[in-house]
């Protein structure tokens, strides 16, 4: 998963130049919105409400912002009434693709989710086609700096994390849902820098593609991510470093 963490990176770093133009913000201020509807304005008490701030203050995103998604979510503010929906599908080479989108217009989001897929040579699948490929998982990445990665695997494997990948600059950590929590407060009581925090969708086994198709896979995850009613896209797809830096010089 090291060319995942990789990609990400450079996905961030792009956003940040997104956000500009506040399509980041929007977004993250839905995920904010939903997480507040579902568990309360407490990030004390709502784990998932307290993951997506840590992203928006990664992204850099105005307080006032933060807040304001917070009291529309709450039914302070007047608010958009929003649904998250998972489409499956498949990509070029036949990899696999869940699409989690949070909107307000279901119509406008699939027909776009559709038309991405088909430019691309994909296609929309029916559900369950293959989220059996997929697990969620509590998903952490960990920049080294001259952390011991011994000393890392072995604090995230205490708190309950049940895989842990030691790449070349990253730390990728892996937990049950009901363990991410403990793994998460456990990094953070040793101010342990996360770069990611997240609930994922881990592919159970990865699919290898030839350059020029993987190629053709992370631009369509690309094109999906910029969809305004996308919020995240996960494939099966393995994602080397290699293939990251040949997508990244292609895209530079």
């Amino acid at each position: 998963m090291s060319g995942h963490s990789k990609w990400s990176t450079i996905k961030r770093k792009k956003g940040a130049a997104d956000a500009k133009r506040g399509k980041i913000f929007t977004k993250i201020g839905r995920e904010i919105m939903v997480a507040v509807r579902e568990g309360g304005p407490d990030p004390e008490t709502n784990f998932k409400l307290r993951l997506i701030m840590d992203k928006a203050r990664q992204a850099n995103m105005p307080k006032d912002n933060i807040e304001r998604s917070i009291r529309r979510g709450a039914g302070l503010e007047k608010s958009q009434a929003l649904e998250q929906i998972i489409y499956e599908g498949y990509g070029p080479g036949g990899v696999a693709l869940m699409i989690r989108t949070l909107t307000d217009n279901r119509n406008r989001a699939v027909a776009d989710v559709r038309r991405a897929l088909t430019r691309a040579g994909g296609n929309l699948g029916e559900n369950g086609c293959v989220g059996w490929m997929f697990e969620q998982k509590g998903y952490i990445t960990i920049p080294l700096n001259g952390h011991d990665p011994d000393a890392l695997f072995e604090l995230a494997l205490d708190a309950g994390a049940d895989d842990i990948v030691i790449g070349e600059d990253t730390v990728e950590v892996f937990a049950e849902i009901a363990d991410f929590q403990s793994v998460q407060e456990a990094l953070a009581a040793e101010n342990i820098e996360m770069d990611t925090a997240e609930l994922s969708l881990i592919p159970k086994t990865m699919l290898e593609l030839a350059p020029d198709k993987g190629i053709k896979v992370m631009a369509l995850v690309d094109a999906l991510d910029e969809l305004d009613d996308v919020e995240r896209v996960f494939t099966n797809l393995n994602i080397t470093d290699e293939l990251v830096e040949k997508y990244a010089a292609e895209n530079a």
